[in-house]
Formats: C-alpha cells, structure tokens, sequence
C-alpha cells in the first residue's frame, strides 16, 4: 500500500481514488491502516496546496466525501483499532479539508461530528495519547481561521470539549484564550460569548467536583487573569448588545465560586462603566422613548454584580469597586445612585474591613473620591464628609489619624469654579490634625522618653502652604509662622530622634517658602511676611 501511494502521480490517486480506498477493508487487520490513509491525504493535500488550478478535480470526484467515508468504513471494520488511532485518522482527514476546502465549514464540523460519535461510546479520556490528538484535533481549525468567531460557529465543537479530562479541557480553554488574545478577536454579540463561555467553562467553575482548592495557587492565578483579560475582549458598539453580553458574562462567573470572583469581577465591572460612559447623558427620556440600555439599569445590575464580591468576602475590592462606581454616577449626574455606592462603601468600611493597614487605604480612598463629587446636594455631601471625617480620627494609630484628617480638609476647599470653598472647616481640619501630631508625640515622649520625629509637622505645615496659595482667607501667614517656629522648637527639644528623611523635607518645605518669596509678583508679596 505504501509503495503504491508513493509511487503513483497526484493526479493518478485522484482519478482512481475509490478503487484505492476500495481495498483498505479488506486489508490484514494487522496492516497500520492509520499511517498509509494519513500518507494519502497529506499527499493530496500538499497536491491540493500546490495550485489553484487542481481544486476543481477534487471537488469533481467528491475526494472529502470518498475519504470521510472510507474513513469511516475502517475504523467499522477494524473493531480493535485504539481510540487514538481513530482520532488521529479524523485529525488527517480535519487537516486535508482545511487545506482543501477551507471554505467549507460544514465539512470541518462534520469531522468533528464523526469523532464526537467515535468517543460517545467510551468513557472520559484517559489515554494520554488520544488526548493529545483530541487537542490537535481542536487546535487545527483555530490555527488556520486565525477567528475564534469561526470556531463559535461549529456545532460539535464544544461536543468533542466535553469529551476531554478536566485538566485539558483548561488547557484547550487557555488555547482559545491565548487565539483571541494573539489575534486581538473581538467577540460582538451575546450568542457568541456564551458559546465560547461554554466552551472555556473549565476555567470558570469547578467541574466534576474538582475543587479550586486542589490547583497550584500560580497557575489558578494565570488562568483567572486570562479570564479576566478576555472579557475585555468582548465588545459591541450597540449599546443594547453589549447589555446583552455583560448579563451573559455575568451569569456565567457568578457561578465560579468565592475563590475566582475576585479576579473575574473587577473586568466585568470595568466593562460596565465603559458602557455607562459612553451612554453619559442619554437617560432613555427620548419623545418618550423606553431605551433598555440606561445608565440607571447597569447601576442597578453593578450594583447586584458587587454584592456578590462582597458576600464572597472581599470587601477592600468591592469598597474600591462601589466608589469607582458612585464616580461614574456623579459623572453621570445621578445623585441618589451615587450616594447608594457611597453608603455600601461605608457600610463595608464599618462592618467588612478590619485591618487597620486596610481600614488606612479605604479611607483614603474614600476621601478621594468624594472630593471629586459634584453631583451631591449640600445635606448628602454634609452627611458623607462629616462620616469621613469621623472614621479618619477612629484610625488605630495617631500618625494615620492625623493624615486621614488633613486629608478631609480637601473635602472643604474644591478647587473649582463652583466646587465648595470652606475655608473655616478646613481650618478646623487643620487644627484638629495638630492636635493629634501633638498627642503622638507626647506618646513617643512617654513610652519611648524620646519624641518622634517631627515628619507629621512639616506634612501639616505642607497643607496649611497650600491652602494659604489657594487663598483661603483663615490660614494666615501667622498660623504658617507658628507651625514653623513649633517644628523648629520640637527639632531642638532634648527630647527629639535626629531623623535625616523628616529634616530634609522641612529644609525643602523653607527652601519652598524663600523661592516663593524671591519669585515676586503676587505670591510672592503673600509669602513676604513669613520670616524663616
């Protein structure tokens, strides 16, 4: 058989393919009946490859149809033949209609359907071999269409998937990944992102009871971050569509269990406030119009989607989540919307976050974003800025008391044309902040019999220079003078830690203070009256 396969012309084998196929069942059953088909149809095939001028001879005398089916009477026949010599018979056949047909779909799926068939009646994979061959089987079309969107549409695709062990079936899912990742694939419409969910399900939740737990922390790591890198690849430019995909998203990772949602929630979420920023400003009220996709109901589907987080518990993520949501909600201009984020941040503050390094961070934060809100009226801003203030002096340790305090005094100077400009409250703040460097020194003085280092005084005295630029009419050039006179008197005291960092940010801060009064012009008259 070998030596005839060799030895006729292409064109020869065409002509008289049925009669050579013909004898294949009739053959010894000891006869590697595999490696001669194989021969066979990479010759073709590489014949077919050679010119365009040929493909009409194949499609003349049916050559897929005439080999699929002698493909198919062989594997009857030969009752003995191993699970992976049948695969990689379907693998020859799978590769011979890419090169030849490759614009038949239907013959790709057709082969995969045949498989699917051959592996029905065994049980799981567990031969190594086959495996592999079922992979090669798999990777084939997503290497010559370089578009998962073709892979998506074959029907028995996601069948022969569900024939592979757990741990392939990953790494076919990385595979697909890794295809729309190299191709920068966008998968645009809700059908389709469920196919492929479907397919990479291995990834998003436990199969056949394998739990998460069982995996190499590294690897559960780069899998979820591909997961989360993919969504991103999900994206239509109708609105409404892209609704459609973010729910299909959604249900398929919220079954993904507390220890994957971490990573797959923080995309989809992004996803979702991309699709509220371009829909800024079109809140659904057209000639009374009902439009579906509104900034109100992706608030409304955020807002379930990080409650999920929050449950799993990872309240520092789903804190950061909730305020980078009530941003997008005062962009927006949607008032209660944002304070409902803000309120779930607090309560996650009060009740979720216990650590104090963390409890520093998410105050900070919150901070943040609130001085950057404008769509509050006075009593909500009020109520959010006094709760700010009040979780900043219950911080643990005084020196991350008194910097979440003069952090809130920002939240009383906005620097813009119409932002709120308070200038007895961040006074207040101030004040306040001093006091509690105050009282950390005279801790260090009492535990330690030395001060600290006056580091908190110079941040202070930083704040009270910027304010005093800004123009707020209550930080006086005196109150500067003070604070500098205090810090140079606490740096002589017997009692302080000679601290090099903290003495070169004073010697910068004076140095700041001598330029500004060099440089002239208004400021500089300002800065005048400050003697160093």
């Amino acid at each position: 058989m070998d030596c005839i396969i060799q030895v006729f012309p292409d064109e020869y084998h065409l002509q008289t393919l049925e009669t050579l196929l013909g004898a294949f069942p009739q053959l010894q059953p000891a006869v590697d009946i595999k490696t001669v088909l194989s021969q066979l149809m990479d010759r073709l095939s590489n014949y077919a490859a050679s010119s365009a001028e040929v493909l009409p001879e194949f499609l003349q005398v049916e050559a897929f149809a005439k080999l699929s089916n002698a493909i198919g009477k062989v594997i009857e026949a030969q009752v003995e033949m191993p699970v992976v010599g049948a695969i990689s018979l379907y693998v020859s056949l799978l590769t011979f209609a890419l090169r030849v047909h490759s614009d038949r779909l239907d013959y790709v799926d057709q082969v995969l359907g045949a498989c699917v068939k051959k592996l029905s009646g065994s049980p799981k994979l567990e031969d190594n071999k086959a495996t592999k061959q079922v992979v090669a089987l798999l990777t084939a079309p997503l290497e010559k269409y370089n578009d998962i969107d073709t892979a998506l549409t074959l029907s028995n695709y996601p069948r022969v998937m569900d024939h592979l062990d757990a741990g392939t079936n990953k790494i076919m899912a990385m595979v697909l990944i890794q295809s729309i990742m190299k191709y920068n694939t966008c998968v645009s419409t809700a059908e389709k992102v469920d196919v492929l969910f479907e397919l990479i399900k291995g990834l998003i939740k436990d199969i056949d009871g394998t739990l998460a737990d069982e995996l190499d922390e590294e690897d559960f790591k780069e899998e979820q971050n591909s997961v989360a890198r993919l969504v991103h690849m999900l994206y239509n430019d109708d609105p409404e569509e892209m609704l459609q995909i973010i729910c299909t998203v959604r249900k398929h990772i919220m079954a993904g269990g507390p220890k994957r949602l971490p990573f797959t929630v923080p995309p989809l979420v992004f996803s979702a406030l991309k699709l509220v920023r371009r829909l800024q400003g079109l809140d659904g009220e057209v000639a009374g119009e009902e439009v579906p996709a509104t900034p109100r109901k992706i608030f409304q589907l955020l807002n379930q989607i990080i409650e999920a987080l929050s449950n799993v518990p990872s309240p520092e993520l789903a804190l950061r989540l909730y305020l980078q949501c009530a941003e997008a909600a005062n962009d927006c201009d949607l008032e209660p919307v944002a304070y409902e984020f803000f309120t779930q941040a607090f309560v996650l503050y009060e009740e979720e976050v216990a650590d104090s390094k963390a409890q520093v961070t998410s105050i900070h934060l919150i901070i943040g974003t609130l001085q950057r809100m404008n769509a509050f009226g006075v009593e909500n801003r009020d109520t959010l800025t006094h709760k700010a203030t009040g979780y900043s002096a219950k911080l643990l340790k005084k020196p991350d008391q008194c910097r979440a305090v003069y952090a809130c005094s920002h939240l009383f100077w906005v620097d813009d044309q119409d932002g709120i400009k308070d200038g007895e409250r961040v006074l207040l703040c101030l004040k306040r902040s001093l006091r509690i460097a105050n009282a950390a020194q005279q801790m260090a003085n009492v535990t330690r019999g030395t001060g600290g280092p006056v580091t908190l005084f110079v941040e202070i005295l930083n704040k009270y220079l910027y304010f005093f630029e800004k123009g707020n009419p209550q930080i006086t050039s005196a109150a500067i003078q003070g604070l500098i006179e205090l810090i140079k008197t606490e740096m002589q005291s017997d009692t302080a830690t000679p601290d090099p960092a903290s003495d070169a940010f004073f010697a910068c801060t004076l140095r700041y203070i001598e330029f500004q009064k060099q440089k002239g012009g208004a400021m500089g008259e300002k800065y005048d009256s400050i003697r160093i």
